[in-house]
């Protein structure tokens, strides 16, 4: 069976995947991941981690996908002997010159995504090199991946959900020419997804829903996002003084048209102060839950969770809909049908829309901001759970009441939802607890002190 692997950027999130039925994880090690913002794991946590998912009969993936320079895999190559010591059971690398040092230790090499795999021939020369599997390049369609995972020499991976990037395999530079920060060194902190506005120069001409730039005209992007000021300041200057140059071609320019459409798909939009903007640099999330006949078929081994920056219950929620979605075609894929509250489900946490990436078509649709039905509101925390009675004791720092969906999450708890149904205070039974009242809530899977309590609170 195809193999479910999810991703984890602390230990809340590790275990709201095995908890959920992850059958592998990923993790990061420090300054050495492609989200280097996120906490990752230091080498003790990970001996943890490993010895944690082995309890669940579950495998460990490290990723180290960055760009390595010649003192970067010194460094590395030190630590893969401990790694492997830990039973570590793969490095996910991007980086070729780690394979002879993870080969030397028994380690089982994946190859990231960084390397943009596209055809079977890569698979057979990096077999031939001693990799185990390769993540497939997330611009390939369903057909290509099913021909390459028919010829490969060895095991396939490809994304099934989670952010994608506006840059092919993530090779961006916007991060760095506007922040000093690398997104190929993990550091991204993704400009792409503000709002931006196109300016256009000189004259043009709108043929065949297609924009023919006459006279060697020029584009100009204009950041609209509030982080101007962390810009470099050379980009800045030079930006800004353009924008004044140009302002008084653009409101000739902008008459000629109130939409911009590629390929029938709108793009771009009049604003109320005439200019055309959009999340055009932001794409939607990839999110496949509605085509796993079709990606079962193509012959991949592994469906990957994309989320690592994401939180336990983004974590949880997931993991648990695609192994539901999984297991109910793995026992019966003639009778298997589409369950509509999965998508429900994927909704409720961190999503910026969803599409199905390049697996059907090319992806055109643009992501606002977080998409989710609900926000999470910190409103307590853990103070004591009765196992005896499946009953835990919660310190308010909110209001709560009967009715309310509640998220509980921790180290070991991982993430659990529930909708309370009854409340105690000094055991009596109460509809409605105010802030600094501890209540007492019946709960049935585990929790532990400490837990942090959230309330979920639909958007409006």
């Amino acid at each position: 069976m195809v193999e479910l692997l999810s991703p984890a950027g602390n230990f809340s999130s590790l275990s709201a995947a095995l908890n959920n039925g992850a059958d592998s994880v990923y993790i990061g090690l420090n300054k050495w991941s492609m989200r280097a913002n996120t906490k990752n794991f230091t080498l003790d946590e990970i001996k943890e981690a490993i010895k944690l998912a082995h309890d669940y009969s579950a495998s460990i993936y490290l990723t180290s996908n960055t760009i390595l320079k010649d003192k970067d895999i010194l460094k590395l190559e030190s630590i893969i002997p401990i790694l492997a010591n830990m039973e570590l059971d793969a490095l996910i690398i991007s980086d070729l010159g780690i394979i002879s040092s993870a080969k030397d230790n028994n380690l089982d090499i994946h190859l990231s995504i960084q390397e943009n795999i596209s055809n079977s021939s890569s698979l057979k020369i990096l077999k031939e090199l001693g990799v185990k599997r390769a993540v497939l390049s997330r611009e390939l369609n369903l057909e290509d991946i099913k021909c390459i995972c028919e010829k490969s020499p060895i095991e396939t991976e490809i994304f099934i959900h989670g952010a994608m990037c506006m840059a092919v395999s993530g090779r961006c530079f916007l991060s760095s020419q506007f922040y000093g920060k690398s997104a190929n060194c993990g550091e991204c902190l993704q400009p792409c997804r503000f709002k931006w506005s196109l300016n256009l120069e000189d004259n043009f001409n709108l043929r065949n829903n297609d924009l023919n730039r006459n006279n060697n005209n020029n584009n100009n992007l204009n950041n609209n996002g509030n982080n101007s000021n962390n810009n470099c300041n050379a980009n800045n200057n030079n930006n800004n003084n353009n924008n004044n140059n140009n302002n008084n071609n653009n409101n000739n320019n902008n008459n000629n048209f109130n939409e911009y459409k590629i390929k029938n798909k709108i793009i771009l939009s009049e604003s109320e102060d005439s200019t055309y903007s959009s999340h055009f640099f932001s794409p939607n999330d990839l999110a496949m839950i509605e085509h796993i006949p079709e990606l079962m078929e193509t012959g991949v081994c592994a469906f990957k969770i994309e989320g690592r920056a994401r939180s336990p219950d983004y974590v949880a929620t997931v993991t648990e809909v695609y192994r539901e979605a999984i297991d109910l075609y793995s026992s019966d894929s003639k009778n298997y049908k589409f369950n509509p509250i999965w998508v429900n489900k994927l909704k409720k946490v961190f999503n910026r829309g969803f599409d199905t990436g390049f697996y059907f078509e090319k992806p055109y649709k643009q992501s606002q901001q977080n998409q989710s039905k609900f926000i999470k509101k910190d409103i307590g925390k853990v103070e004591n759970y009765f196992n005896n009675i499946h009953v835990g004791e919660f310190k308010l720092w909110d209001e709560l009441q009967i009715g309310d969906e509640i998220l509980i999450q921790g180290k070991t708890t991982g993430s659990i939802n529930h909708v309370i149904k009854s409340m105690e205070i000094n055991h009596k039974s109460v509809n409605f607890a105010e802030k600094g009242e501890n209540v007492a809530i019946a709960i049935d899977k585990k929790i532990r002190k400490n837990d942090n309590l959230y309330k979920l609170i639909k958007r409006e």
